[in-house]
């Protein structure tokens, strides 16, 4: 008997494996519930919704204020750079080139490319996909579509532009870094002093910088097309650093926007006389 079953033990083995659903017929599992997950996976997305819509609102009234952006030496995040004629005397650091046929508020010339790299973000793009068209609302939950066709179509074709938005957001943070630099004044446009404002800025254009360098984008720039990292030793280096820097791009997402939102409380508030701008010398 054992040497008929150690010669039959092969052919059973020859006999492919069936498909299984978990259940002795093979059938799929009747379940009733759209998904088994029990947790509450719907917080996320949801404070996701509140934020981006509570600096949506934030962001929209300030650009259309026209007013409180610039507390000498200090100007907000939102209109810098001002390049209208109409801005407030002493915050035109880079000129004027709008001149006077530019009647509306100076931040909406400049909001549109911050605006831009943010929207077509790799992380970005995930958190509102999830948390606004519920595609899909979480791991294990299903689309809230029916059809799925991706990027490929108007208008979401055009997240491909981020590559150009990173460029074009590399500027804008080195225009905020000379603000925070030129912050080393005081209202009289002395230099050799420093308020908690220079900190305030110091620290945002520090957090645009972090959330920049850590983008998907720079990291493809700095070593995606290479094909022999021996070859390009400085290249690769760079490229191990900004990896480590990917690894918390989200968190330096969310770090960068709430930094630029508060650089610009804080501008409002000193401009308003609401709170005064403390030097420490």
């Amino acid at each position: 008997m054992a040497e008929f079953e150690a010669e039959e033990a092969p052919m059973a083995l020859a006999t492919p494996p069936q498909a299984s659903s978990g259940q002795p017929n093979g059938e799929r599992a009747r379940i009733s519930a759209r998904f088994l997950r029990t947790d509450k996976w719907w917080v996320e997305p949801a404070v996701t919704a509140g934020v981006l819509i509570a600096f949506i609102i934030y962001s929209t009234i300030r650009a259309f204020q026209n007013s409180y952006y610039y507390a000498a030496p200090l100007l907000s995040p939102f209109y810098s750079p001002c390049l209208a004629t109409n801005c407030v005397p002493g915050s035109s650091d880079f000129g004027t080139p709008f001149g006077s046929w530019w009647v509306l508020s100076p931040a909406l010339i400049i909001l549109a490319f911050p605006l831009g790299f943010r929207l077509t973000c790799y992380y970005y793009r995930k958190a509102y996909y999830r948390s606004f068209w519920l595609s899909p609302p979480a791991c294990a939950v299903p689309d809230a579509h029916k059809k799925y066709t991706g990027e490929t179509r108007f208008p979401l074709i055009l997240q491909n532009s981020h590559r150009y938005f990173f460029f074009i957001g590399l500027v804008f943070n080195a225009i905020l870094t000379f603000d925070a630099v030129i912050a080393f004044r005081n209202e009289n446009y002395e230099w050799g002093h420093m308020s908690v404002g220079t900190l305030v800025l110091l620290t945002s254009s520090t957090l645009l910088w972090l959330y920049s360098l850590s983008c998907h984008s720079c990291r493809n720039a700095i070593g995606g097309r290479l094909k022999h990292f021996s070859a390009h030793p400085v290249r690769y280096k760079m490229w191990t650093w900004v990896s480590r820097l990917n690894g918390n791009h989200p968190r330096y997402a969310w770090y960068s926007l709430l930094g630029v939102a508060f650089a610009d409380v804080y501008v409002l508030l000193v401009a308003t006389d609401t709170i005064p701008n403390l030097y420490f010398f």
